[in-house]
């Protein structure tokens, strides 16, 4: 019999969308408890969810001998400190984007995940969409050739409103604009498909909106595997998209243009070459699909903890889109190229905040 993880919550914004992912695997969770500051909001998400209990007493949760897993759903300051405390209480952690606001913490936490037993896992949950994992496996199999041009569109719509929350807009409790906290799924996709990038340059202003961090950028990439990449992103599109778009020697790839889907089907691939086109079809047709989004990035990390694998996003991985954010806002504000990998010896290794 499958042994349930049980898992403590804190948060309960972006956090109940996890509780619905924790749901659908109710085979392989449970959630006795959350917190969070909103007392309101985090009782009604628990009784929505069914979850055990309520709490406004954050150490509890922590002390909590019944507890396996801590899944911090908060605005994104207190993340590193958290993560740190949930391990260090013997606990196996999962949080929520943006990870942390320099790659000094995300340095400092692999120290101490050197030091322990505990799995931790950053959400990237886009990466499970049937699409992106056709993508990923005709890269695996060799069905693309070598890379050329990516394309990376994040044109979404956030008016006056989403702003009213005091948090948001703010480079200390938000820790970055569009770029950071919008555009991140999509700027994991691609470095999932075409690994670390090597330099990057980068404009972003603030057009839309009455806040301190940006609402616009585009930045021109080039990719450790030689390949290049254009990445656009903005909250003044009236008409909301998503789009990656992969260009390889032996075929090109695209995908859906839903905004918050985009890693779903379907996604097209094609090639020039008939031959090579059956090739690609014949391996799309034993992909077997597999559940999405949250609930399969839970799935694969109940899996990692049961036979102590690899979570199924790993730190070193979350590393690379810090990196991609550290060296956009040092470009914006130098205007000039800024090379990865970002070391401590970088201006901005310890934080980008102005």
């Amino acid at each position: 019999m499958t042994r349930k993880l049980r898992v403590g919550v804190i948060g309960a914004g972006i956090a109940q969308a996890h509780l619905e992912g924790y749901a659908d695997n109710s085979d392989l969770f449970e959630v006795p408890v959350l917190t969070s500051l909103d007392e309101a909001r985090g009782r009604e998400a628990v009784a929505k969810h069914g979850v055990g209990e309520f709490t406004s007493d954050l150490d509890s949760l922590f002390a909590r001998g019944d507890i396996d897993v801590i899944d911090i759903c908060t605005p994104p300051v207190p993340h590193f400190e958290l993560c740190k405390r949930a391990i260090e209480a013997g606990k196996h952690v999962i949080c929520e984007k943006p990870l942390f606001g320099s790659i000094a913490e995300v340095d400092a936490m692999a120290e101490i995940l050197a030091k322990s037993d505990r799995k931790f896992m950053p959400i990237f949950q886009y990466r499970y969409g049937s699409g992106l994992q056709k993508m990923k496996m005709l890269v695996d199999k060799g069905l693309t050739g070598k890379p050329y041009l990516s394309t990376i569109e994040t044109h979404w719509w956030r008016g006056p409103e989403y702003y009213d929350v005091e948090w948001r807009g703010k480079w200390k409790s938000e820790l970055g604009g569009s770029f950071l906290g919008h555009a991140i799924h999509i700027h994991d996709m691609l470095c999932y498909i075409q690994g670390p990038v090597a330099a990057v340059s980068a404009h972003g202003a603030t057009l839309m909106h009455k806040i301190e961090v940006e609402d616009t950028m585009v930045a021109s990439l080039t990719m450790q595997n030689g390949s290049v990449a254009a990445l656009s992103v903005t909250l003044g599109s009236h008409k909301e998209l998503s789009r990656l778009r992969f260009c390889f020697s032996d075929m090109t790839a695209e995908s859906v243009h839903a905004p918050y889907t985009f890693g779903e089907d379907p996604w097209t691939f094609t090639s020039r070459d008939p031959a090579h086109q059956a090739k690609i079809d014949a391996a799309l047709a034993e992909y077997v699909d597999k559940d999405v989004s949250y609930p399969r990035q839970f799935q694969l990390f109940h899996e990692a903890v049961m036979t102590d694998g690899e979570v199924p996003v790993t730190l070193e991985q979350a590393r690379m889109t810090i990196e991609l954010v550290t060296a956009a806002y040092h470009s914006q504000r130098t205007g000039q190229v800024s090379k990865l990998p970002v070391t401590p010896d970088h201006p901005y290794y310890h934080s980008w905040l102005p």
